[in-house]
């Protein structure tokens, strides 16, 4: 286990950051993303995550163990002080607090760089995601039924909310 630091990405932590998505599209229904990822896609992400939005990792013995973002929720100007949040951990280090740090300086920078709420669209059944973005101050706001097709099943997606100071 050990300490981790979080910080603010750079393009050196993008093939960590891909890593770690590609596990989830492969693995999980965390995302509805079907195929992995290149790399080249991942930095153009990084690269389009620009401030006020922000990329932020959790590195623990120089190794990326987890990453958060935040970004656009919709095109239209008026979403403009609105973000949606992402949070995703290497698969061996859950339960150790990874996202917790992440999400609580996610809210930090998020405040600080004028947005007024953050918007979390949590996936099927993932409890562990609802529990930790209650603990932070989200409150569910709906339910969109079976909007996902993965696995060869439906999958429904709970929209959490967190109005900053």
């Amino acid at each position: 286990m050990g300490d981790f630091t979080v910080r603010a990405a750079t393009e050196a932590d993008v093939p960590a950051i891909l890593d770690i998505y590609n596990d989830a599209i492969l693995n999980t229904i965390a995302t509805f993303d079907t195929e992995p990822q290149t790399l080249e896609d991942k930095l153009a992400w990084f690269r389009e995550t620009a401030h006020p939005y922000v990329v932020l990792v959790a590195e623990r013995e120089g190794e990326v163990v987890g990453w958060a973002s935040l970004r656009r929720f919709r095109q239209k100007a008026a979403y403009r002080y609105a973000a949606e949040n992402s949070v995703y951990i290497r698969k061996d280090c859950h339960g150790e607090g990874v996202g917790s740090a992440l999400m609580r300086r996610l809210v930090e920078v998020g405040a600080a760089n004028g947005f007024h709420t953050i918007i979390a669209g949590i996936a099927g059944d993932n409890p562990a995601s609802v529990r930790l973005h209650e603990r932070l101050g989200f409150k569910v706001v709906g339910t969109e039924r079976e909007v996902g097709y993965k696995f060869e099943r439906w999958i429904d997606v709970t929209w959490m909310q967190k109005m900053l100071p």
